[in-house]
């Protein structure tokens, strides 16, 4: 079903980092979850009237807020879509990441209101008149949540989208709890237990665990999160793919929303070749990237001595200095400065975050390590975080 609605409505749906198609995604998904919520809604209303139930009551705004968040999605997803302008030169992808916050709060603000109610029910409780119309209006209702669930999941997958995922756990949450509500009408009907305002609570505190789980899914790109190790991987193979290219590192991804990603790093070229042919295949992998990637790239080359056998005799030592302290540390830029009375190595010391020693305990040991080295060698060495 989804990859039918897919096809009929979304017009070249495979191009998932064109702002305009993922627009398209967006607005069916949105479509989709309100006119089925405001369905579900009505349901429910006329159930919990004919019943008494605050439990189906809570149940059926909880739709109510889904139809909302359906709403804040849609729009999201129509903002998101707007070009770069002189104000927002990266676009204005991240309002993605702000409507799916956007509809984690309401989530939570429903789970709230919801909770505090069914409370009131527990204190002061009323008895409840589950037929056999509600019941069925209530497998109803988790039947076509299930397929809500699913199909903002697919969506959500096939565009990489925080926003659609969290909605679709939203939907499975929401088919959890009206199943709760559900065993609490069978047992209000055939086992006369009146457990109503308990069953409203157990609702508000899925809705409670959802929206909060939404916030940590959509604030996490908002903030700056590390990227994919895979695409980290990829972009990797990519650069190194190219002989000229010995070694990459300072790798930076930003994120400015789906589809609008810049790359930065810093890669190692061989000194002794001419700038100028080493310039123009930096330009062609940076074409290269932006073209697999759909980001802008940029690369900052870092000329080093590959022909020197002193050179590479003391890098390969140094190397085994740093990799001796731990087989996680690594090091770049490596050059040699010859001079009359010592000579100094300079690199950079690549450190992974939280690691057990500061760096300063790690530059201070490698600097008594190279001390030992025969020869008069001072390091000049900087230790620093690892990016990815």
């Amino acid at each position: 079903m989804t990859s039918l609605l897919v096809k009929i409505f979304i017009k070249n749906s495979d191009k998932i980092n064109d702002p305009k198609v993922r627009q398209q995604y967006g607005m069916l998904g949105g479509l989709v979850g309100i006119f089925l919520n405001v369905l579900l809604f009505c349901g429910k209303l006329v159930a919990s009237l004919l019943s008494g139930s605050v439990s189906i009551l809570a149940d059926a705004f909880n739709n109510l807020s889904d139809a909302g968040s359906s709403v804040v999605t849609l729009i999201g997803f129509k903002l998101a879509g707007r070009p770069a302008d002189l104000s927002h030169p990266f676009g204005h992808g991240r309002i993605e990441y702000v409507s799916g916050l956007i509809v984690s709060f309401l989530i939570i603000l429903m789970g709230f209101e919801l909770g505090k109610s069914s409370l009131q029910r527990v204190i002061s409780p009323q008895a409840t008149d589950f037929s056999l119309i509600i019941i069925i209006i209530l497998i109803a209702s988790i039947l076509v949540k299930l397929w809500i669930g699913f199909f903002n999941k697919n969506l959500g997958k096939r565009i990489s989208s925080p926003v659609m995922t969290a909605v679709a756990s939203d939907s499975i949450t929401d088919c959890i709890s009206t199943f709760v509500t559900l065993v609490g009408a069978l047992l209000s009907r055939y086992a006369n237990l009146h457990i109503d305002g308990y069953i409203g609570i157990i609702v508000a505190l899925f809705i409670l665990y959802t929206g909060f789980s939404s916030v940590k899914e959509s604030l996490s790109p908002l903030l700056g999160q590390r990227p994919d190790t895979e695409l980290v991987e990829e972009i990797k193979k990519c650069v190194l793919g190219h002989s000229e290219v010995v070694g990459i590192h300072d790798l930076i991804v930003h994120n400015y929303g789906p589809g609008r990603s810049l790359i930065s790093l810093h890669a190692e070229v061989d000194s002794s070749h001419n700038i100028l042919d080493i310039h123009d295949t930096i330009d062609l992998i940076e074409m290269e990237l932006q073209k697999k990637f759909d980001c802008i790239a940029t690369i900052h080359m870092d000329p080093i001595d590959t022909d020197n056998p002193l050179t590479l005799e003391l890098r390969e030592k140094v190397t085994d200095i740093v990799k001796n302290i731990d087989p996680q540390l690594s090091i770049h830029d490596f050059r040699v400065v010859f001079g009359p009375t010592h000579t100094n190595l300079i690199f950079d010391i690549s450190v992974p975050h939280k690691f057990r020693l500061t760096t300063k305990e790690i530059t201070e040991e490698v600097y008594c390590k190279v001390r030992e080295l025969d020869g008069n060698y001072f390091a000049v060495a900087h230790a620093e975080h690892t990016f990815v």
